[in-house]
């Protein structure tokens, strides 16, 4: 698809339906490492949207989800790709109905400008050295917080994959 006047590459795939899951990836991770992820999703009735390549804005992310013509839409990041789900979170109400992020507190904990977000959203954290930070992330989430411990990793997506699948898919449910 055309976004922002470049040709970008992005990964649609799972059954029709009307839950759609953004995963973005952590900068120098291929999409590839959401694959498993995106299996289990699958098999939960989830479709799934994965951008590839680096140097994606926000504004490339809206327009591209606006060009899949979704609703309301389930956004996912890990590394790099995770400070931008919580930026687009923050910045596009209304476009998105949850958040799940693996390893990343909220921007403003760190001191970056960001508002706060105000959706339903889960925190996965793989190291007690990260714990403190995503803790303070609470005051920053104005809706639901979970935090969630996985095994110690350096890559949530990729060693955890089957725990990260089950968050999201707990955070697409309307009940």
């Amino acid at each position: 698809m055309a976004v922002g006047g470049d040709d970008r590459t992005v990964r649609v795939d799972g059954p029709a339906s009307k839950h759609v899951v953004l995963l973005l990836a952590g900068e120098g991770d291929s999409p590839d490492v959401y694959d498993a992820v995106c299996e289990r999703l699958h098999s939960s009735d989830l479709r799934t949207v994965v951008p590839e390549g680096g140097g994606w804005t926000q504004e490339a992310v809206v327009s591209a989800v606006d060009q899949l013509c979704v609703g309301w839409v389930n956004l996912v990041g890990s590394g790099a790709g995770a400070d931008l789900a919580w930026e687009l979170a923050a910045r596009h109400f209304g476009k998105f109905a949850s958040l799940v992020v693996c390893d990343r507190p909220h921007p403003a904990v760190g001191g970056a400008q960001c508002p706060p977000v105000e959706l339903p959203t889960t925190v996965m954290v793989s190291s007690p050295e990260r714990r403190g930070d995503i803790d303070a992330s609470g005051r920053y989430v104005y809706g639901d917080l979970r935090v969630v411990e996985t095994p110690a990793t350096d890559n949530v997506p990729k060693d955890c994959g089957a725990e990260l699948a089950s968050e999201i898919v707990l955070r697409t449910s309307p009940w």
